[in-house]
């Protein structure tokens, strides 16, 4: 395995800082001096040709005149090209800043700051919203030199001849009302589509998920007619779009030849009567069609529009409140105890958790219990500081969890998820992963006493393997994320349903091994099986979003309350047969109501430990052990 999972992460997070540089203005600028360069050829041109003309019908002395033509004609079809590629260029290094800086702001705010924008939604807004915003710079460089090129026509033809200048003006406020009705109708129908969009993105991934269900259940039509529903309102806004581009096309196709036939009848007027050459009429002819040029405009301010609607769209994943972090550290050498003072959490309004004043003392396990909805995951969530609680504070050792530094609490406090994200890389490089890389040996270790090490030596290379060559079962997947988490423990681990994929056995040796090799460790697990609760020194039962009692589980369960929370028969025979491991005498910690209660180290019995006959109260003889992790010192 060597020095990958070291050199790896690197290496990504400095691509990862190279693509969040955000490009400046000098792509744009270079866009726009390079279409201005072009402008100007393009508005020079047909006086260099008009005058070329009038000497050939003269004395035929042109041909300084001709090659002059000929190499603003080349020069205009190179600075197209260069424009193009520039354009082009500038796109793409904003398109991959946008879309750099959205995900940056969605992954640095706290979860339940981003539960208003649907997977697909993110998705789209990533994807299609961050390639139309990543055009706005360069299509703004190009209308602007696009104004510039009428603009120089218009000086050119008051230059040859102030009347038809005057009457090519006369028509150019029709025009301009027509690119402003334009602009505002299609920015309207533009936020349409692009909401539409999200939509049926977010309906496609929901079904994507759900593609066995849908499939064993038989509703495949049922569920195509469900995502494809809001086609038709798509539809009808791409149709809408289209008949306002093609109506302001339409438009512009009369208002540009009647501007260019008035142009040329005053030219001809101004011809017979001596005050224009033919070559000037010919440059007339031309500066005419260039001051009402139109298409150009017209797409580009499409493009603009669009661009500006996605970049709102992007710009609110940026703006996604983050995280904030203090410059404290824990005290060197803490237990782990765990604090919730005055905890409360609200969503819309709503309270959703209610802790006042629950202790779990360091090196201890945890249980959270209770029913669907009852507020388990949010409790681990301010736990762990994934979110900040709206009312009350959250202690590790006596230190607020707000006021540690980013790498202090994501070094000291762990997670483990029922789905894990592994990322891309090999099986090492995903366990290694983290606030800090995990050293090799400590990848080894930490697979063995997640259950993992037996079906990682049977891939094709082992830790080597990368993770996109194998299809890993839930279970599988689920082991590697708790052996990244192992990895990386701290002072705290919050294992969020994290072995719900496992066999019962398989999770019991699990928590056996990681006992054994986390002991220093505060665990707060999420618990659904009684199993789980009995082995716990700790169980923390909530109830409707507060904390009904906190206590042994053997205590707690002598009410039938407790007992309905686990409600199967199965259930409740593993919880009365599993409550006597957790020590005969229940005294493990005090049972409280209203949402109080303390477990505290150091009583008699509190914490049940290692005894001294080498057994331990759930886990049998050391003989079991699994191995420890690097630094552990056996008793």
């Amino acid at each position: 395995m060597g020095t990958t999972p070291a050199r790896r992460p690197r290496r990504e997070r400095a691509r990862s800082d190279s693509t969040r540089a955000d490009p400046g203005r000098l792509p744009e600028l270079l866009v726009l001096l390079c279409s201005v360069a072009a402008a100007a050829v393009t508005v020079a041109q047909p006086l260099v040709l008009g005058r070329a003309l009038d000497l050939l019908l003269s004395d035929g002395s042109a041909g300084p005149w001709l090659t002059a033509s000929v190499a603003l004609l080349v020069g205009e079809v190179l600075l197209d090209g260069l424009t193009a590629l520039l354009a082009g260029r500038c796109t793409a290094d904003w398109t991959a800043s946008i879309r750099s800086r959205a995900l940056t702001g969605l992954l640095r705010a706290a979860p339940d700051r981003t539960r208003s924008y649907s997977p697909g939604d993110v998705a789209t807004r990533l994807t299609l919203n961050a390639s139309d915003a990543g055009g706005a710079p360069a299509a703004r460089a190009s209308l602007a030199a696009s104004l510039i090129t009428p603009a120089g026509a218009l000086v050119a033809l008051a230059f040859i001849d102030v009347w038809v200048a005057g009457c090519v003006l006369a028509g150019l406020p029709a025009l301009v009302l027509v690119l402003r009705t334009f602009a505002r109708d299609t920015g309207t129908s533009v936020r349409a589509y692009q909401r539409v969009q999200s939509d049926i993105a977010g309906r496609l991934l929901e079904t994507l998920r759900g593609a066995e269900t849908i499939a064993a259940a038989g509703t495949a039509a049922r569920e195509r007619e469900r995502v494809l529903r809001p086609l038709t309102e798509l539809t009808a806004l791409g149709r809408r779009m289209w008949v306002l581009h093609g109506r302001a096309l339409a438009i512009g196709g009369v208002l540009v030849p009647l501007l260019t036939v008035a142009a040329l009848a005053v030219g001809g007027l101004r011809l017979g009567a001596g005050a224009l050459s033919v070559g000037e009429l010919l440059a007339v002819s031309r500066y005419a069609q260039l001051t009402a040029g139109f298409g150009s405009a017209a797409t580009l301010l499409g493009a603009l529009v669009r661009g500006r609607s996605a970049r709102e769209r992007t710009a609110t994943l940026e703006r996604l409140p983050a995280l904030p972090y203090g410059t404290r550290t824990l005290p060197p050498d803490g237990p782990g105890t765990l604090e919730l003072r005055g905890v409360r959490v609200l969503r819309e309004g709503t309270e959703v958790l209610r802790a006042e004043d629950v202790v779990v003392p360091g090196g201890t396990t945890a249980a959270v219990v209770g029913r669907s909805g009852a507020g388990k995951s949010v409790l681990a969530a301010v736990a762990g500081r994934l979110i900040d609680p709206d009312e009350g504070r959250v202690l590790l050792d006596g230190t607020p969890l707000d006021s540690l530094t980013r790498a202090g609490l994501r070094t000291e406090v762990g997670f483990a998820f029922a789905r894990p994200v592994l990322a891309e890389g090999t099986v090492a490089d995903a366990v290694a992963a983290g606030a800090r890389v995990a050293a090799p040996r400590r990848v080894r270790e930490a697979v063995r006493v997640a259950g993992a090490d037996a079906f990682v030596r049977r891939l094709p290379q082992t830790y080597d393997t990368p993770l996109d060559d194998v299809a890993l079962s839930g279970g599988e997947h689920q082991r590697l994320g708790l052996a990244r988490a192992f990895a990386h423990a701290g002072r705290l681990l919050v294992m969020d349903d994290a072995t719900s994929s496992l066999d019962t056995a398989t999770e019991h040796a699990v928590d056996r091994a990681m006992r054994r090799s986390l002991r220093n460790a505060t665990r707060l697990v999420v618990a659904h099986r009684p199993s789980v609760a009995a082995r716990a020194d700790l169980v923390i039962w909530l109830e409707e979003g507060r904390v009904r009692a906190v206590g042994p589980h053997q205590r707690l369960w002598e009410q039938e309350p407790y007992r309905a929370v686990f409600a199967t028969g199965a259930g409740s025979r593993a919880g009365s047969g599993g409550g006597a491991t957790n020590g005969g005498t229940g005294t493990g910690g005090t049972e409280t109501g209203g949402g109080s209660g303390r477990l505290r180290g150091g009583g008699g019995g509190d914490v049940h430990r290692d005894r001294s006959d080498g057994r331990d109260g759930r886990d049998g003889p050391r003989g079991d052990r699994a191995p420890s992790l690097p630094g552990e010192v056996r008793p």
